[in-house]
């Protein structure tokens, strides 16, 4: 199996564990902020990754090197973490799982800006496609609500913490100094957490902790051991072995895969005027998975 296979698997895995994260966090929300939640979770992650970078070569030293490289990192994914949930307390899971999928096009333009990486014509379709599909998921398929721009607040807010997400991709490969991918995460990861525990401090005292529903702890241990630590490996994976743009891609699978979510939950699955949207970026991956070029 190649590189460029195993990168691609990755990137297959992280789309559906991320897609959890969705429908669990919207039924979490409203019980606590997305400050404290989103600072245990990384607290806990961070734990998991270090234990798991020891058990499995350490640390190097030379990876402690340039620390600042872990603030930046970590700051642009807590940003992310932080803005989804603030995002799912009024934005439909599919609704925000759709503002995901634009993710790809911002993230091949950071792409361009930090490493040069060029996108080919159909590159460009594709990201042209998954848009339009998100778009039509976004305004539920109503031309008026498009031109009119009447997008919700929600989706706004998860957007802003979209295009930290995209920054994020290109950043890796731009700052990575040879790190194995479980001990670069592992410094990001503690990164977010850092900052995070400062940011939200407030917060985490004010949370009644024992009084909090079980989907809040349930939500909390899928999140972090799935949805943070181990994507957050999959993600510094994929990012080493395909363009950002590409890796990005994947995230067009996320609608779909939160409607697999909503109907194992028994949350119900959307219309067809929003499946439409969601055919528009599976499209999307496809067109861009047929366009293999050298990294």
């Amino acid at each position: 199996m190649t590189d460029r296979l195993r990168g691609h698997l990755a990137m297959l895995a992280f789309s559906a564990l991320i897609a959890g994260s969705f429908p669990l966090g919207a039924m979490t929300v409203q019980h606590i902020s997305p400050e404290a939640f989103t600072a245990l979770r990384f607290a806990i992650a961070t734990g998991i990754l270090g234990a798991v970078a020891l058990a499995t070569g350490g640390v190097p030293r030379t990876s402690l090197s340039a620390p600042w490289r872990y603030l930046l990192l970590g700051g642009s994914m807590a940003i992310y973490f932080v803005l989804m949930f603030e995002g799912l307390k009024t934005a439909a899971p599919v609704s925000a799982a759709a503002v995901f999928t634009l993710t790809p096009i911002l993230s091949g333009a950071f792409g361009y800006l930090l490493l040069r990486q060029i996108m080919t014509r159909r590159m460009s379709g594709a990201l042209t496609v998954g848009a339009a599909g998100a778009l039509w998921v976004i305004f539920r398929g109503d031309l008026t609500a498009l031109l009119a721009f009447a997008v919700g607040r929600g989706e706004v807010i998860y957007f802003l913490g979209c295009v930290a997400h995209a920054l994020y991709t290109p950043m890796v490969r731009k700052l990575n100094r040879g790190e194995r991918p479980v001990v670069f995460s592992f410094g990001a990861m503690a990164g977010a957490a850092v900052l995070l525990l400062v940011a939200g401090a407030a917060d985490i005292a004010r949370t009644d902790w024992a009084g909090l529903p079980p989907i809040v702890w349930i939500t909390l241990v899928y999140t972090t051991m799935f949805a943070t630590a181990l994507t957050f490996v999959l993600l510094q994976y994929a990012s080493l072995r395909l363009p950002a743009a590409k890796v990005m891609a994947y995230t067009y699978l996320t609608p779909t895969w939160v409607i697999c979510w909503q109907a194992a939950l028994g949350r119900g699955l959307p219309g067809w005027v929003v499946s439409c949207g969601v055919a528009l970026t599976i499209v999307a991956l496809a067109m861009l998975l047929k366009d293999e070029h050298p990294a």
